[in-house]
């Protein structure tokens, strides 16, 4: 990116022979017109220009009208700095940010300890909303990723493809491995389970399955992951979107399905296993949540 890559107001100083090591795809604009942009897989996201800087001393990049694009940058080592209108922000190892297109920005690696960095810039209808996903589970623009191998394999999966020519297959596979690069940069503990809202509600969900058999009061949900039941259930619906006793119950019908699919069982008696002593109010709470009955749905699948 030796050139005036966005807008004539971007200014970028780096050393002439680039950065040893340096990865840089920039795709052809024509081609995100013609190929991106129409078709349904790659409408939503897809990767304009990605990269990788190893140990990119004398970087420095400055959008005063920011880019067509929204960039991100995940800091592998060393250290830089990232101003997002008139916010500077300190980078270090396994920081990750995200810098919103048509934002005035400017970052630089530090003079000292130059960062190495994977960065791609990207667009696409789902782009503004994945954006605005990332900042708000970071609570801002940069977070703080654990290194993992199995993140840094996904983005160099979609660069190789990239790499390897502008076939619709080539892009289509790079940018779905693009998605799932993203995925563990949003959640990083949605493999893990370790942040303490998921934790909490992780626990919850697992409470509930080992409790499907009968009908859990809020209260007893609650204490089981040591929480008042308010507290409870604002983070179990931040978490999932829906209450706890709506979650428990949309478990009770999934069991349900098993129970009409695989078993003989009367409606009565999968009520019982279901902690229902009412069938018809069983029959009613599946119609509301499957949209028919329990003898509508076994006969449909039986034919299917």
């Amino acid at each position: 990116m030796d050139f005036l890559t966005f807008k004539e107001t971007t200014v970028m100083i780096r050393k002439k022979e680039g950065f040893q090591g340096q990865r840089m795809i920039v795709l052809p604009r024509n081609l995100l017109s013609m190929q991106c942009t129409e078709d349904p897989v790659l409408a939503p996201l897809y990767i304009t220009d990605i990269g990788y800087y190893p140990k990119a001393r004398f970087h420095h990049m400055r959008r005063l009208q920011g880019a067509e694009q929204h960039i991100l940058i995940y800091c592998k080592e060393g250290k830089g700095s990232i101003t997002v209108a008139h916010e500077t922000f300190q980078i270090q190892p396994g920081h990750c940010f995200l810098i919103p297109r048509k934002i005035p920005h400017e970052y630089s690696a530090d003079v000292k300890d130059p960062w190495t960095i994977y960065w791609a810039h990207f667009l696409g209808s789902s782009a503004d909303g994945l954006l605005e996903t990332a900042t708000r589970e970071w609570q801002g623009y940069r977070t703080f990723l654990s290194w993992s191998t199995q993140r840094t394999a996904l983005f160099d999966r979609s660069y190789d493809q990239l790499e390897k020519g502008f076939k619709l297959e080539n892009l289509k596979y790079a940018n779905m491995h693009f998605w799932s690069f993203l995925a563990t940069c949003i959640y990083p503990h949605a493999d893990h389970n370790t942040s303490p809202q998921h934790s909490s509600v992780d626990e919850s969900i697992e409470f509930m399955r080992q409790h499907i058999d009968t009908m859990l009061s809020l209260q007893e949900m609650a204490a089981a992951v040591n929480l008042s039941q308010s507290h409870f259930s604002a983070v179990f619906k931040a978490g999932t979107g829906f209450s706890p006793i709506e979650y428990f119950n949309q478990l009770k019908i999934q069991e349900a399905c098993q129970y009409l699919l695989f078993t003989s069982l009367r409606i009565k008696e999968i009520a019982g296993r279901l902690g229902m002593e009412d069938p018809y109010y069983f029959s009613r709470l599946f119609t509301k949540i499957m949209g028919l009955s329990p003898n509508q749905y076994r006969e449909r699948k039986a034919g299917s």
